[in-house]
């Protein structure tokens, strides 16, 4: 599945003077009585004209706004790009700059060359701009034919800057295209229609992935995970001739005193099972394996970067299908640490492959656990499209908060009412996967919580993540997320990773 993640970064310094890119991309803010313009690419009396100039073309500054302008002779190019960053304060905010830098790149897709002049006097906001810029430029062209000029990512983003540029800048920009780099190969694996993606050829792409880099594979087919009991992930995967996969990627770098460990869901095509889904919008259920693909590059990203805490993704694979041999509504299931679950909905799939999961990377009781999946419709209904759910522990809470603020992506705690339990009580086994609708979110993590051990082994923290809004956009293009696959959450958890260690 090979696709041009596009833009290459680079640094100069900021000023008004002229440039050899194509487009000089500049920020505005909106303010009470128009246009602001920020950045130091353009002479005060320039920026003047053009903060007058820009409320006649109906261009007020608002965020992600846009607006071509011709450039002069002492401008930074022949042609400037405005973008609106929304009202600010004193300064942007590094989500601001970051998704205006987004919506520049996405808007000069078919060009080669851009120079982006926005205010940047910190390594976060200059961190910030380069990530937008990367995320922005970007096209899922895999499956197409003919790929229009219009769809070709940006080739080269010049960030500019008043400070200096010195090894420590160099080293922000390298680690800001790394992690884009492989928050977009999670798109990609969002993206690829499931024909193509299902848990073996899954299997081959991480192995592909990984080469190269200090990590060790270990992967569990169908008789090995018969063998040792991994009875979720094989129940979900029975109804599909494409037989299900666990596998384990594992950055262990020399001298690393803690373990950050993460769960991703991996159903690579949701019918539903027996309980079939309606048909309507039934094809966006390919991105079903967004926490696996997410799990599976942040491992990767935080080798690359050479992060000093070991990180152990578990990508927990199969496809739910209603065939002649699937699981049926009243099924019992006996899953990896030995509790039985009675299916009573063959829907609520992603946390009986999520449960094995979870319980076979307790056994290193490893410092934190996450896992992450597009687990919950409710969690749409209850927080939208573009904020998660986040339960678990104060710890784990904690880590993703602290986190998530700087890499901007929205994650909103959650209870786990005590009362909410008893709705997953089952006459026939110790549990069943699903209840009434109420608190279906929270119902959801509840249940996860209850394989977060094995074999008297437990994480010393653990946190569930519930991204079925964010990890997949099915409306237009906004900031430096594009239409489909987002990549949400993986910039978070090699936040998370670092943080740690």
């Amino acid at each position: 599945m090979p696709n041009v993640h596009g833009v290459t970064l680079s640094l100069v310094a900021s000023g008004q003077k002229r440039t050899d890119a194509e487009v000089a991309v500049v920020a505005a803010a909106k303010t009470e009585g128009g246009v602001r313009l920020l950045g130091q690419a353009l002479t005060e009396k320039r920026a003047g004209e053009l903060a007058a100039l820009l409320p006649q073309f109906g261009f007020t500054g608002g965020a992600g706004s846009t607006q071509f302008v011709a450039g002069e002779a002492k401008d930074p190019a022949d042609v400037l790009l405005i973008v609106g960053l929304g009202a600010v304060d004193a300064d942007p905010t590094s989500e601001q700059l970051r998704r205006a830098a987004g919506v520049a790149t996405r808007t000069l897709a078919g060009r080669d060359t851009a120079v982006i002049d926005f205010p940047n006097t910190t390594e976060d906001a200059l961190s910030a701009i380069a990530e937008g810029a990367s995320l922005g430029a970007y096209a899922f062209t895999a499956q197409k034919s003919v790929v229009p000029e219009t769809s070709v990512p940006l080739k080269q983003a010049v960030v500019a800057t008043t400070m200096k540029p010195n090894k420590s800048l160099k080293a922000v920009l390298e680690r800001a295209a790394t992690v884009a780099r492989h928050t977009k190969a999670a798109r990609d694996l969002v993206d690829t229609p499931a024909n193509e993606l299902y848990p073996a050829s899954f299997v081959d792409y991480a192995k592909a992935a990984a080469k190269g880099l200090d990590v060790k594979l270990t992967v569990w087919d169908e008789k090995k995970l018969e063998s040792d009991g991994f009875g979720g992930i094989l129940g979900v995967g029975r109804g599909s001739a494409r037989p299900p996969r666990l596998v384990q990627v594992q950055y262990s770098p020399r001298g690393a005193k803690k373990e950050l460990a993460l769960v991703g869901k991996g159903i690579t095509f949701d019918t539903g099972g027996i309980s079939l889904k309606p048909p309507a919008s039934m094809e966006e259920m390919k991105s079903d394996m967004a926490g696996a693909a997410t799990v599976l590059h942040t491992a990767l990203a935080a080798a690359e970067l050479g992060v000093s805490v070991k990180v152990t993704a578990w990508l927990c694979l199969a496809e739910n299908m209603p065939g002649g041999n699937a699981t049926r509504p009243g099924d019992v299931l006996r899953m990896y640490n030995g509790k039985t679950v009675e299916v009573t909905n063959t829907d609520a799939e992603g946390r009986l492959v999520m449960a094995d999961g979870l319980s076979k990377a307790s056994e290193s009781e490893p410092d934190l656990l996450f896992d992450i999946a597009t687990l919950t419709g409710a969690q749409v209904v209850a927080l939208g499209q573009r904020t998660a759910g986040l339960m678990g522990d104060d710890a784990a809470v904690a880590a993703v908060k602290s986190a998530s603020e700087a890499t901007g992506e929205p994650f909103w705690p959650m209870p786990f009412p005590e009362e909410i339990r008893e709705d997953l009580d089952s006459a026939t086994a110790d549990l069943r996967n699903s209840g009434n609708r109420n608190g279906g979110m929270l119902k959801a993590g509840i249940f996860l919580s209850e394989f977060v051990e094995s074999d008297g082994k437990r994480a010393k923290s653990w946190g569930h993540l519930d991204v079925a809004g964010p990890a997949f956009n099915g409306g237009a293009a906004w900031g430096f997320t594009p239409k489909e696959g987002t990549g949400f959450g993986l910039r978070t958890l090699v936040a998370v990773a670092e943080n740690l260690a």
